[in-house]
């Protein structure tokens, strides 16, 4: 016979109100009921898992341990129901949403008065770093991340990939000429960040593996202000696809460099703390952005 969800509840329960009786009072069951859910839980788990007293009731180390995986249960089952709830009614409410300045102006922005029309109810606040930030101390409910994930701790939702290119403007090339080989960027200006180092390798094949290590003649903290310097013909750039559709589109931006440049996709991912008050309007804009992102993917 397995364990019952009405038994994990008023074992729980105890051990939160700190006696039987509060225990049903909470749960809205009679003091009999709960003792026989416990009764019940721990015959079939053969231990004890409380030793109870006239004064006190304690936890055994049994106990502890399994009181762990009772929260965590409960806890996935009250975010389940949230999340069934939050398609069912209208989300309401302040979220806060965190993105670099590129993903923000070129895949967020233009989805806002759609999500506006349906969740008039959300108030959003939009903001831009071109580094991670700690979700907690500047009250984040959601950050969008480019690329390999390193904090274990977020919980993440994969909303697409996006391919990287060696772009340059038709201007710029008209006056240098077009790379033919990797090699023969060592004789052209190339724009990079100033930080993290690891974007400044670009996805290029050849003799030294499948990344091309820059040395960049400028530097900029945001690729936003590399797609203008790119645009401005200052240089060759390596650009993520969300950013540069139009401008190829157009012709304002050209690849090169295409047949050695690696087909390599960049994760991007909705990274956020579990906050069942908010698990509504997190998720009713996750599903949102992860609809429309795939499709333009």
């Amino acid at each position: 016979m397995k364990t019952t969800l009405e038994e994990l509840q008023a074992f729980a329960a105890v051990v939160g109100t700190g006696s039987i009786t509060a225990a049903a009072d909470q749960l809205g069951q009679t003091v009999s009921g709960v003792s026989r859910a416990l009764g019940r839980l721990e015959k079939k788990l053969d231990t004890t898992l409380l030793r109870r007293t006239t004064r006190r009731i304690a936890l055994t180390e049994e106990g502890a341990t399994f009181l762990a995986h009772t929260r965590a249960i409960l806890a996935s089952i009250d975010d389940a129901e949230e999340q069934i709830a939050a398609r069912r009614r209208q989300p309401s409410g302040l979220l806060r949403v965190n993105a670099a300045t590129p993903f923000m102006l070129h895949a967020i922005v233009p989805l806002v008065p759609a999500f506006r029309q349906a969740y008039p109810q959300i108030t959003l606040e939009l903001d831009t770093d071109e580094l991670n930030i700690d979700l907690l101390a500047r009250r984040t409910d959601i950050a969008i991340r480019i690329g390999a994930l390193r904090d274990s701790t977020l919980h993440a939702r994969p909303l697409c990939t996006s391919r990287l290119r060696i772009l340059a403007s038709p201007a710029y090339l008209a006056e240098h000429g077009k790379p033919k080989r990797v090699a023969d960027l060592a004789q052209h200006a190339l724009l990079g960040f100033n930080q993290p180092e690891a974007l400044n390798r670009w996805p290029l094949r050849g003799a030294h593996g499948d990344e091309w290590h820059i040395a960049p003649s400028i530097r900029a903290s945001s690729g936003e202000t590399l797609r203008h310097l790119a645009l401005q013909g200052a240089g060759l750039a390596c650009l993520s696809d969300f950013m540069t559709g139009a401008d190829r589109e157009h012709g304002d931006l050209v690849q090169v460099l295409a047949k050695e440049t690696v087909d390599g996709r960049q994760p991007v991912n909705a990274v956020y703390y579990r906050n069942t008050q908010l698990a509504g309007r997190i998720v009713c804009f996750l599903d949102f952005l992860a609809r429309r992102l795939e499709k333009s993917a």
